[in-house]
């Protein structure tokens, strides 16, 4: 990445020393708050619900009950998978260094986070290594001023200048602001170019920034392949987060990043219960003041069969979409729908334990000097990357197998791979363990309206976020957004929600840890 100036860097050591004095930030700095809500009920229990039912006991204090509904594993779509003696990330594996929320996270759960081992990055365009990264960082360099004048080095200063913008949401966080639509917070964090961003293409906003085909082709596809399954074709916010994802010190969870979820879920005091949600509906009851009172009816299913309870808030952390969620809504005027317009991308994820075939990448390389790790893949290969994986826990000692020995490599595609793929890419091979996501949205602008963060007075919706970008730390961001505005409308803190222009009314920073 390209050096950041003083300015930069001074503000996001205020941002990141700030969030860890701010713990509970409403309760400590507003008047005593009467008429708490009695009950929350979280639906979802990966990185937004669990996230979401953290930042709830932080807004609401110790007195509510929150429920958080999972039917399958806490972790969602982060998850592990074990072969041999060792277990692997099969789901979401990389962490931003400036993912400030997942950084706090672990801080306050106190996990590590994952040993670091070198790798090497190569590209693929189905016949031949068309780049392979060096040991030497000197020659990396030349490579790419050789082949591309210093389009490497303007992206990365063009990402950073979106990460700048970026990082504003933190700030907004930090004081308790928070925004009725995804709109309204990519607003508030980049302003008109933001939302630009969304309603074009990543391929349309590089261009008009003077970037090559060619370079677009090359480069940038592989990123967007890897991290989103999908071509520069995809709206150019989601563009952006992706190519920050190119960055160097990328982390991860030591043990598995859904550590972090059942880690929250646990300093959350909720209680976890495991069902499937199958509708929510809106009750009315009289209330002891002598008006009504609304409540929320969540109707589940699970082992112990068919079941009913009433909420006062609840946060939906699971998409509503097509072939990801079943609830149905009723009693609501005007109507929720059961499904949003798009749909979700399937990316397929094969963890492969075997021996992999150097030659179908085209390299005469012998295999015992290939120390490649991640193979990314131009559009029209067969899969979108083929690497090499490191354990969940780096053991003392541990060093990478070279490609000559076997070990464990994790292919993305779009397709389950077939017997004669498995043939092409794999000399030889004794187990095969394939994960079958629907992981983010299918990227295409013009986007349509985002789905709203609140479906109903009290009803709220974290997974909107996604149609701006699906990633760990939108989730988190999005988490702490919904706990926010759920407190500001039950309280009535208008003065909270949808503010902007904050960064430059608190340009001076007061003392962060009051």
């Amino acid at each position: 990445m390209p050096t950041m100036n003083a300015q930069t860097m001074s503000l996001r050591a205020l941002l990141f020393l700030g969030l860890w004095h701010t713990g509970r930030r409403s309760l400590a700095s507003a008047p005593e708050l009467q008429d708490q809500p009695k009950k929350i009920a979280v639906v979802g229990a990966g990185i937004g619900g669990t996230a979401a039912a953290y930042y709830l006991r932080q807004e609401f204090g110790a007195s509510v009950k929150i429920d958080v509904f999972e039917p399958a594993d806490v972790g969602g779509r982060l998850a592990t998978v074990t072969i041999g003696d060792y277990e692997y990330e099969t789901g979401g594996s990389a962490i931003h260094p400036l993912n400030l929320h997942m950084k706090h996270f672990i801080e306050k759960l106190g996990i590590s986070s994952r040993k670091d081992v070198s790798s090497k990055m190569a590209i693929f365009d189905g016949k031949e290594l068309t780049y392979e990264e060096s040991d030497w960082f000197i020659v990396n360099f030349f490579r790419m001023l050789w082949r591309y004048g210093f389009s490497f080095l303007r992206m990365q200063m063009w990402v950073e200048s979106i990460l700048d913008k970026f990082m504003r949401i933190y700030q907004y966080q930090q004081y308790g602001y928070s925004f009725s639509s995804v709109e309204r917070l990519l607003h508030a964090m980049g302003g008109d170019s933001f939302l630009t961003l969304m309603n074009q293409t990543l391929e349309e906003a590089m261009m008009g920034e003077g970037f090559s085909q060619v370079f677009l082709n090359d480069i940038v596809t592989p990123i967007t392949r890897v991290n989103y399954g999908q071509s520069v074709r995809i709206n150019g916010f989601v563009g952006a987060v992706s190519l920050a994802g190119a960055d160097s010190g990328l982390w991860a969870v030591d043990g598995g990043n859904k550590r972090v979820c059942s880690g929250l879920l646990y300093h959350s005091k909720s209680e976890l219960i495991s069902a499937r949600v199958t509708s929510i509906s809106v009750k009315v009851r009289p209330s002891k003041k002598g008006a009504t009172t609304s409540y929320y009816e969540v109707s589940y299913v699970g082992e112990s069969g068919s079941a009913h309870s009433l909420y006062d808030i609840v946060i939906i952390a699971t998409p509503l979409h097509q072939g990801k969620s079943d609830i149905t809504f009723s009693g609501f005027s005007p109507p929720i729908p059961s499904h949003y317009p798009g749909h979700y991308h399937q990316t397929v994820s094969t963890l492969i334990h075997g021996m992999v075939n150097i030659s179908y990448l085209g390299t005469t390389e012998p295999a015992s000097e290939f120390t490649v790790s991640d193979v990314l893949t131009t559009e029209g290969c067969a899969i979108h990357s083929l690497s090499s994986l490191d354990p969940v826990h780096i053991p003392q000692g541990y060093k990478r197998p070279p490609a000559s020995q076997t070990k464990v490599w994790k292919v993305f595609s779009q397709q389950p791979l077939s017997q004669e793929q498995l043939r092409d890419i794999f000399l030889s091979w004794d187990s095969v363990s394939e994960t079958r996501w629907l992981a983010y949205p299918s990227y295409r602008p013009p986007q349509r309206k985002t789905p709203p963060f609140i479906l109903h007075n009290r009803l709220y919706y974290l997974n909107a976020v996604e149609w701006a970008a699906s990633a760990m730390e939108m989730s988190a961001i999005s988490a702490r957004n919904v706990a926010l505005l759920a407190h500001h409308r039950w309280h009535q803190q208008v003065s909270k929600i949808d503010q902007e222009d904050l960064h430059t009314r608190l340009r001076v920073f007061p003392d962060l840890s009051s």
